[in-house]
């Protein structure tokens, strides 16, 4: 009897304390979840269980003066797979039987959205294969990670889906598919004024152009919300806490008319086509207000395929490339002259000269393209081109007073363009002048500017004196269309007195007459007036006399002026050879254009020109 009793207390006290012990199991477990690891694990559940939702806003549109769309967005639904989802929804089956029958039929389902995605069966097979995905054992805090690896729950299949294909791939109901609903940025011209609007790349991040510099009006406020997932990863809408809903970014209306930059760009193919330039650029400006009415370079590209395009094409050379000037820098000298009173019109010079005592020292001048048997006016100078005459106007002027009428007309400074990087040109001080540069620089040698500043210093004196900020963006609107903010035109600074300016610009008329070097921009009736230039490239260190930059910058009306448009050719070559002067690859490129414009604009034609002896009057205006 003893012996019984003893093994059956033995027997009692054993499953007791088995019990006290898994229970104390349990016990040490439960402080180890929610008192030792409590930080731990409770991040784990947070991570599982709550998510923070990112509502994307939409971008704002850009549109061109007449509300015509450059660039807009549009919703964009990214397909993808979540390879465990399928797996997770077997397993919940339980029986096999269903299951065997659940997986047979999304075999079939996943058979039709192959054939609806035009890939093979395999191919998408392979996309709901689970996978996973090592992570830093120090950022573990996830619940499906196993020894550093955690499960890749979205795997993308395919991009761009519309709404229309993805309801029909949606009432497929295949387990595992899921999608990302985002904008995409559509550029409906393609390339037309591709290097003024900019584009947005893939990842959202907006480069050059109206793009970059207005992203903060454009980008508009993504929203978010907080809430939570359940165990089969579903959202549990009752348990959102805060919600801010997305804010639509705001519109941006550009002075850019697509009909003007249509024109422009016709015109530039047509020219490169011909004469097969390096790079050209034409530029068309408002003369009154400084608002860029166009901008086209070459080399151009598509925005819609900006992945694929060189970076030396999504460059604006309008702002980025410098040229020397060459003849079209002569209004410098000439305006200088006129305005600081030391000459007027009627002046004339000795143009035969091969070189004149300037400081106590002998200067050799430049030589002229043509002989001249008679003295030269200060109009025919600059109707002529010569480089002999306006050396001999920057000399009365003197160094330091001709480099600050360059520097007031915005060479060797940046304009303040606002879209993407843009050069400061090339102008040194007199101080570092070389015996020969009063000669070379009057004649706009020895100097660097963009085309950009080439077009707005003759815009000075189609605005009467006044230099203009370039500008692009006339208008921004909020998303329901009301003006928020208005652009106005910006003055810089004064550069000659009004009464210079018009008497410049009844001397650049006879630029464009039978005498001189641009007669074939001459249009009946408007009194077009403009400069040609002609630049010699270095190459290899000098002047190559095969390699030119050819140009022309012009307005008109010239009593009242209403545009002003600059041809620039860089290394033009004329067919059958020759030389790319300005008067041969940029002048008729300037008329076909302006010839448009009349009609589009509609520019009236004006009375005949002032008589020649009209130029003989008051020219002197006095220094700004």
């Amino acid at each position: 009897m003893t012996a019984r009793g003893f093994a059956q207390n033995f027997r009692l006290y054993l499953v007791a304390g088995l019990v006290v012990a898994c229970f104390g199991v349990v016990a040490r477990r439960l402080v180890e979840l929610h008192v030792l690891q409590r930080d731990h694990y409770l991040s784990q559940i947070q991570e599982t269980r709550r998510r923070v939702v990112i509502d994307p806003a939409r971008r704002g549109d850009i549109l061109d003066a007449r509300g015509d769309l450059l660039a807009t967005s549009h919703t964009d639904i990214t397909l993808a797979v979540d390879p465990w989802a399928l797996p997770e929804k077997i397993e919940a089956l339980k029986l096999p039987a269903r299951q065997a029958r659940f997986s047979a039929e999304q075999r079939e389902l996943r058979a039709q959205l192959a054939a609806m995605l035009g890939m093979s069966s395999s191919e998408l097979e392979s996309y709901f294969a689970p996978a996973w995905r090592n992570v830093p054992l120090e950022n573990d805090t996830r619940d499906e990670s196993v020894d550093g690896r955690v499960r890749v729950r979205f795997v993308k299949l395919r991009e761009g889906v519309t709404e229309e294909q993805f309801a029909r791939i949606s009432a497929l109901k295949v387990a595992g598919l899921t999608f990302e609903r985002r904008y995409r940025r559509i550029y409906p011209h393609r390339s037309l004024a591709a290097h003024v609007i900019g584009f947005v790349n893939k990842e959202g991040v907006p480069s050059g152009g109206v793009e970059a510099f207005a992203d903060r009006y454009l980008r508009g406020i993504v929203g978010w919300r907080e809430t939570e997932r359940d165990g089969k990863r579903v959202e549990r809408a009752e348990f959102r806490e805060r919600e801010v809903a997305a804010s639509d970014g705001w519109n941006v209306v550009l002075s850019i008319d697509t009909a003007v930059q249509h024109i422009v760009e016709q015109e530039l193919e047509a020219l490169v086509e011909k004469f097969r330039p390096e790079k050209a650029t034409i530029i068309v400006s408002d003369a009154h207000s400084g608002f860029l009415l166009a901008l086209a370079n070459y080399p151009a590209f598509d925005l819609n395929q900006f992945s694929t395009t060189p970076l030396e094409k999504q460059r604006n050379i309008a702002a980025t490339d410098l040229v020397e000037p060459g003849s079209t820098f002569k209004i410098v000298a000439a305006s200088g002259a006129l305005n600081e009173g030391l000459v007027d019109p009627a002046a004339t010079f000795d143009c035969t000269l091969e070189s004149i005592v300037y400081n106590g020292k002998p200067r050799r001048f430049m030589r002229d393209d043509h002989r001249y048997n008679h003295p030269l006016t200060v109009g025919e100078v600059i109707a002529k081109s010569s480089n002999v005459g306006t050396a001999q106007l920057g000399m009365l002027l003197g160094d330091r007073r001709l480099y600050d009428y360059a520097r007031a007309y915005g060479f060797g400074e940046r304009s303040g363009f606002p879209l993407g990087r843009e050069e400061p040109g090339l102008l040194a001080d007199p101080s570092k002048w070389s015996g020969i540069d009063i000669t070379r620089i009057p004649a706009g040698y020895s100097i660097a500017a963009t085309p950009l500043q080439i077009h707005y210093a003759m815009g000075a004196i189609a605005s009467g004196g006044r230099l203009l900020r370039p500008q692009v963006i006339h208008q921004v609107r909020d998303a329901g269309g009301e003006p928020v903010y208005t652009f106005k035109p910006a003055v810089r600074r004064t550069v000659i007195a009004p009464a210079t300016a018009e008497t410049m610009a009844r001397m650049l008329q006879k630029v464009v007459s039978p005498e001189g070097t641009a007669r074939g921009a001459a249009i009946p009736g408007y009194e077009v007036a403009g400069k040609t230039g002609t630049a010699q490239k270095i190459v290899n260190g000098r002047y190559s006399p095969r390699n030119h930059v050819g140009s022309f910058a012009g307005f008109f009306p010239a009593s009242r002026p209403r545009v002003v448009i600059t041809v620039i050719v860089d290394d033009g070559r004329p067919p059958g050879g020759g030389t790319g002067y300005g008067g041969v690859v940029a002048v008729p490129s300037f008329k076909r254009v302006a010839e448009q414009l009349i009609q589009y604009l509609d520019i009236k034609p004006v009375a005949p020109a002032a008589s020649p002896a009209l130029l003989a009057q008051g020219g002197k205006g006095g220094r700004p």
